[in-house]
């Protein structure tokens, strides 16, 4: 009897081990050598990358207002508002308004950094896992999930305090004021820093998803033997 079951056992063995023989043939050759650490660092450097080279654009005057991929245009309540002023001839006043939303938006992303890189650092093996060989956009979905909360907090008491700065508070009582003003108009009177700080936030993750992007679909954009190995990993995985 012992001898019966020994021998099960040992064919069991051998069934098992063939499995796990035909499962790691199955996986992309670099995954058999790459650590969890490595490809761990190997996401947090990619995220850290699109951090560094987008969100820091976006920081510099005319960062929003130049860029036609996250310029901030009139609120929806408030295209009427621009049509209607520039009926009556004053454009540059809207011009001037629409200036004002993307001088907050460039000024309150500066505050955005050092809460992605938080994040980044808080990456488990199963996020990066997931993010490796997930979407094209996984890693961006990974960082608005994680930081949306914290960014809008941080990012609205700085638009607010920029609308001051710049004078956009002016601006846009006098625009929506003269506005108001004309005949058979609806009244007017939306939350800018609200709206602003949301497009401030779509335009961040815009730009990293950009980023992300380029890494997982251009071989040229890993720019280091890290990225280039992990991510060989995700265009095998298909």
């Amino acid at each position: 009897m012992k001898k019966i079951i020994i021998l099960v056992g040992f064919i069991t063995s051998l069934t098992s081990c063939a499995e796990l023989k035909d499962i790691a043939g199955q996986l992309p050759q670099d995954s058999q050598k790459l650590t969890q650490q490595q490809i761990g660092n190997g996401l947090r450097e990619a995220l850290n990358k699109g951090i560094e080279k987008e969100v820091s654009k976006l920081t510099q005057t005319d960062g929003f207002y130049r860029n036609e991929a996250v310029k901030i245009m009139m609120p929806k309540e408030l295209q009427k508002v621009e049509s209607g002023l520039r009926k009556v001839g004053l454009g540059s006043l809207a011009d001037e308004g629409i200036k004002a939303l993307n001088r907050a938006a460039e000024d309150a992303v500066k505050e955005a950094t050092p809460i992605f890189v938080s994040a980044v650092k808080e990456m488990s093996f199963t996020d990066a896992k997931n993010i490796l060989m997930g979407s094209d956009r996984a890693a961006t979905s990974y960082l608005e999930t994680k930081t949306t909360s914290q960014l809008y907090n941080k990012f609205n008491p700085v638009i607010q305090n920029s609308f001051k700065k710049v004078g956009a508070d002016q601006i846009w009582s006098n625009l929506i004021s003269r506005y108001n003003k004309i005949p058979f108009t609806e009244k007017v009177n939306p939350d800018l820093t609200d709206y602003v700080t949301n497009r401030a936030l779509n335009g961040v993750f815009e730009m990293i998803s950009k980023e992300e992007i380029q890494i997982r679909n251009n071989l040229s954009e890993r720019s280091s033997n890290l990225l280039k190995r992990v991510f060989a990993m995700q265009d095998k995985k298909s």
